[in-house]
């Protein structure tokens, strides 16, 4: 497939928080301001516009830890992480100021994550017969894959294709949702059910498919060939009002504002106004403004 039939959905948080950690803050401004963030950030999305040249490019941002439609059915979700200070709000600001002065798409909004944005816009994708790449670190967006599309931790260079999902998780894209509703996800604080790890998880959705199908099957749970099974029985029976909302949590949202028509995540010709004034302000030199333009210029 051509990679013109190719879109590439940037969780760009995660390139976003890793420059801020790995970068000094002696990266400043002509204010003072830290840019570690942001010049970490351009730097990933420079190399993958060199090494590429997607014609299709979106990045998709979170907004709020505290406002999703998660944090409403479950408070406690994401209640583990610090807030972002001020100083890497401001620098997430001038990031999305720079994509969309740059002719490429962003998306962000306070009621959806990233997640859901990217698996919006997947499956929109896959109906005008793109093939999809998750640029990503979370695994939480292998759920998204179908047929062709590859999930791409782009640090790592780790690619999983569906076939790769389920050797690595032992369950489909479709179920990775269900297996982290009840194994649990330390990172965004999602509790699982206690005593019940990745493997054990995997060997219930092989055997009932689903959440839904295993409760409705739980007390056939003790019949199953594995250690423990009565016990994981009783576990499952005993948690089984917070594993339907932890089944939510995990799972995706769709939403409907997102556009429906690839033609409208092209890449664009850049504001060379608004993208002056974004160099202006960050203070960034003859060099990495060639650069950032160059990457810009490469297509397929």
């Amino acid at each position: 497939m051509s990679a013109g039939a190719t879109l590439y959905t940037v969780d760009a948080s995660i390139y976003v928080f890793r420059g801020w950690f790995t970068l000094p803050d002696s990266l400043t401004d002509s204010a003072g301001n830290p840019i570690n963030a942001v010049i970490g950030f351009v730097d990933f999305l420079t190399q993958l516009c060199n090494d590429h040249r997607p014609l299709h490019l979106v990045c998709a941002f979170d907004e709020s830890l505290t406002s999703s439609w998660r944090n409403d059915l479950y408070p406690e979700y994401k209640a583990n992480r610090e807030s972002a200070p001020e100083e890497l709000k401001f620098q997430f600001r001038l990031c999305r100021e720079l994509v969309a002065a740059s002719g490429l798409r962003e998306f962000a909004s306070p009621l959806l994550e990233a997640d859901d944005i990217i698996a919006t816009l997947a499956r929109n994708a896959r109906a005008q017969g793109f093939r999809n790449v998750v640029v990503s670190a979370d695994k939480d967006l292998t759920q998204v894959l179908r047929d062709d599309d590859e999930w791409w931790d782009y640090a790592k260079n780790t690619r999983l294709s569906v076939t790769g999902v389920e050797k690595k998780f032992g369950v489909k894209p479709e179920q990775i949702g269900d297996l982290l509703a009840l194994a649990g996800d330390k990172v965004d604080n999602i509790p699982g059910v206690p005593g019940i790890g990745m493997k054990t998880a995997a060997r219930l959705l092989v055997k009932w498919g689903d959440i839904p199908n295993l409760l409705h099957n739980v007390e056939r749970v003790a019949e199953m060939q594995m250690r423990g099974a009565k016990r994981v029985g009783d576990l499952l029976a005993e948690h089984s009002d917070s594993l339907h909302v932890t089944r939510q949590i995990t799972a995706t949202r769709h939403d409907p504002e997102l556009p429906v028509q690839m033609s409208e995540l092209a890449r664009r010709k850049p504001d060379s106004s608004a993208l002056g004034d974004v160099f202006e302000r960050l203070s960034f030199g003859t060099p990495r403004r060639e650069r950032w333009l160059r990457a810009l210029a490469a297509r397929a």
